[in-house]
C-alpha cells in the first residue's frame, strides 16, 4: 500500500473566505501514484474548515452569510474572547462547516458525485494555515 502526505498552505486576504482546493488535491493525488484508495483532506486549524459542495459563487456567499447569522463576529460577544482572542465566532463557524472530508479514489481520480468539489472555508483569515492531504491506497 502507498501513502502520500502533503500540506497546502492557505492565507486568505479576508477574514472569511471560501477557496476551491480541488485542483491542488488532484495534483497531490497524481503525485501519489495511488489508483484505488482514499484521500483525506483536513483543515489543521480550529478556525478553518474543509467541506464538499457545489462550485457556485452565489452558494458560497450564502454559506458565509448563513454562518455569520449563526455566529456573528463580535469582539465582546463570546466567552472565548475573554482570553484575548477575537475569534470565538470562527470556532463555532468551523464546527458547523466541518473539519475534513474523505473522498474515494477510483482509477486514479477523485470519485465525486455530480458538481462536487473540495473547499477550504476560512473564518479567521489573514494568516498562514495548513491543510493536510493524506492519500492511501494502491
Amino acid at each position: 500500500m502507498r501513502s502520500h502526505t502533503a500540506y497546502l498552505w492557505m492565507n486568505t486576504p479576508d477574514r472569511c473566505a471560501i477557496v476551491n482546493i480541488t485542483p491542488q488535491v488532484e495534483a497531490e493525488l497524481k503525485k501519489s501514484g495511488v489508483r484505488e484508495g482514499l484521500c483525506l483532506v483536513n483543515a489543521m486549524h480550529i478556525t478553518a474548515s474543509v467541506f464538499i459542495n457545489d462550485n457556485e459563487k452565489g452558494l458560497h456567499k450564502d454559506f458565509l452569510e448563513w454562518v455569520e447569522k449563526l455566529a456573528p463576529y463580535s469582539k465582546a460577544g463570546y466567552k472565548h474572547n475573554l482570553t484575548g482572542e477575537d475569534n470565538g465566532d470562527a470556532h463555532l463557524k468551523r464546527t458547523v462547516m466541518g473539519r475534513e472530508v474523505v473522498v474515494a479514489v477510483t482509477k486514479g481520480g477523485l470519485d465525486f458525485g455530480p458538481w462536487e468539489q473540495i473547499f477550504y472555508g476560512e473564518f479567521d483569515g489573514r494568516r498562514e494555515k495548513r491543510v493536510l492531504v493524506k492519500i492511501i491506497g494502491e
